[in-house]
């Protein structure tokens, strides 16, 4: 199961049905990120695509010269006069919508229509994201990666209940759409709740891709670097695709000391090829060999810099934000079980001048999430010391709104089980010569819960079946969605098992990729609305 392979190839589909000849690609806001994320402009040139607009762009020329390939969302969209007019829509379009459609195509220019189901973003080959706020989605990624599944859901989760059912019901009436190969063991879906574990998204991350999320914000592979100190112009805006970028697809999760090693080793390779002087470039063969391997170089070079300058900055922000101390304190309030210990070192924090506010009220939020029924509880303490720190109400707000979110009222599990400290090898920071252990202790909660699915062990009692179910045997095909968003912390989880489970294949998606950010918007989305965070499954699948 491959999310990224699977848009890739709706797209492919998409343009090759056009036939030969140039062409545009017309197409909104949400499908203009579906398709960056996956190919590069470089890559669509290949396959005649000679020109990319927004369907709402104002003030087109007229081109009836070209073909035109429309990739949209099933809304109201006006027809433009061109001499070819392929219409391709992701997700579903109702049979009063193809009606709309025809009696607006007064010149006759729509050949063909059609319907992609590629309403994801495919983050990673195993992690796809619906980009939505809250919990409002509909799920057609079963349809892509052709998986006809059995589901399970989270008991405690009114809200996985009722995306389980509503999954179920659109297999049940569109049986045609999902009439795929049978297997011997079917595909699982496995729904789940993001208030399960608040923990996972308030942790500061230390392996590439997390930490980039975590500190700088990643939008669609893209990363605003426009506020970082002395920035080129040329480098405000950078993008991380892995499949575009060797580096980067080979350090996605590696942590942040081996990185600063890949780095420097980056650098020496670069010099090396690196033209020394132009008395190499004598004879016709030296110049030869420079123009057949410029391009190669012009893209390494590229590479070097822009990663130097994506880790130079991540360094630069754990310096000025203290974040190894501030991590410690995280993963023991997350690990460890020591009241005493805990509330010492986040007292000691707090009263630290250089603290900065997130950091500041993500402790006091991890340990609030922590020890919220200790009798011995400082929050009220803490509290205080985040008004003396000059925290807004709002920030302050957020400490006990992420308790509502996520506090031991709500969960279904025992999010934080007791770690022995004397198991955790502490290491230490040499440069960037490695990330001690103590920063990379947690665990997610997802990786208990698939560990106990695969060994056949996830009790019925807490992740009921849908319906009467036969299953009995491991799943092999297994797709995780979280309400509520998941988190690269829980995609390296689903990466190592599927490297390490022979047989094992797992997707992971939520209705959003969090960061510590992200995540508090989402709970006060929810929170903000009492706790009623709406689905949007109703809208009816029609034809195909």
């Amino acid at each position: 199961m491959n999310v990224t392979l699977a848009v890739k190839q709706y797209i492919s589909k998409m343009i090759e049905s056009s036939g030969p000849g140039m062409k545009v690609l017309l197409m909104d806001k949400e499908t203009t990120s579906i398709v960056s994320v996956v190919y590069t402009q470089s890559e669509i040139l290949q396959k005649e695509v000679y020109l990319f607009e927004r369907i709402d762009s104002q003030n087109r020329d007229n081109m009836k010269h070209l073909k035109a390939i429309c990739f949209l969302r099933p809304t109201k969209v006006s027809c433009y006069q061109f001499y070819h007019f392929l219409l391709n829509i992701y997700n579903v379009i109702s049979k009063s919508e193809i009606k709309a459609l025809a009696e607006a195509d007064e010149q006759e220019v729509v050949a063909e229509v059609q319907e992609f189901y590629g309403d994801f973003i495919a983050v990673n080959p195993h992690l796809f994201s619906l980009n939505l706020q809250g919990a409002h989605c509909e799920f057609f990624l079963l349809l892509a990666l052709k998986k006809c599944p059995m589901i399970r859901y989270q008991l405690s989760s009114d809200m996985s209940k009722r995306l389980a059912e509503s999954v179920k019901q659109i297999i049940t009436k569109e049986y045609e759409l999902f009439d795929f190969r049978k297997t011997e063991v079917p595909p699982l879906l496995l729904i789940l709740d993001r208030s399960d574990d608040a923990i996972t998204p308030l942790l500061n991350q230390w392996t590439y891709q997390a930490m980039v999320h975590e500190l700088l914000g990643l939008n669609n592979n893209r990363i605003d670097l426009s506020r970082v100190p002395g920035i080129s112009k040329d480098l405000r805006e950078v993008v991380l695709s892995a499949d575009n970028d060797e580096f980067y697809a080979n350090n996605l999760y590696l942590n942040f000391g081996e990185i600063g090693t890949n780095i420097k080793n980056l650098m020496e390779d670069f010099q090396k090829k690196k033209p020394k002087d132009k008395q190499k470039l004598e004879s016709i063969s030296d110049m030869k060999a420079f123009v057949d391997n410029y391009p190669q170089f012009k893209k390494m070079s590229g590479t070097v810099s822009k990663h130097v300058t994506v880790v130079g900055e991540l360094s630069r922000l754990v310096s000025e934000r203290q974040l190894m101390e501030v991590s410690e304190v995280e993963q023991e309030l997350a690990c460890q079980n020591d009241h005493s210990s805990a509330q010492q070192n986040v007292r000691r924090l707090l009263q630290n001048p250089r603290l900065s506010e997130i950091d500041a009220v993500r402790l006091v939020m991890l340990y609030a999430l922590r020890y919220e029924k200790h009798s011995s509880s400082i929050l009220p303490s803490l509290m205080e010391e985040l008004k003396r720190k000059g925290l807004s109400e709002r920030h302050r707000k957020m400490v006990q709104a992420v308790v509502e979110y996520g506090g031991k009222r709500v969960r279904g599990s025992d999010l934080i089980t007791p770690t022995d400290a004397v198991a955790i090898t502490k290491l230490f920071f040499k440069g960037l010569k490695g990330v001690e252990n103590v920063y990379t202790q947690h665990q997610p909660l997802l990786h208990d819960t698939l560990d106990q699915l695969i060994k056949g062990r996830l009790k019925d009692s807490q992740f009921p079946y849908l319906g009467p179910s036969s299953l009995r045997d491991r799943p092999q095909d297994i797709i995780v969605f979280i309400i509520g968003g998941a988190t690269y912390e829980e995609a390296l989880t689903v990466y190592n098992l599927n490297r390490t489970m022979p047989g094992v294949r797992i997707v992971l998606g939520g209705t959003a990729i969090l960061n510590t950010k992200s995540f508090l918007e989402e709970v006060m989305l929810s929170v903000g609305s009492g706790g009623d965070r709406t689905l949007g499954g109703g809208r009816q699948l029609s034809r195909r």
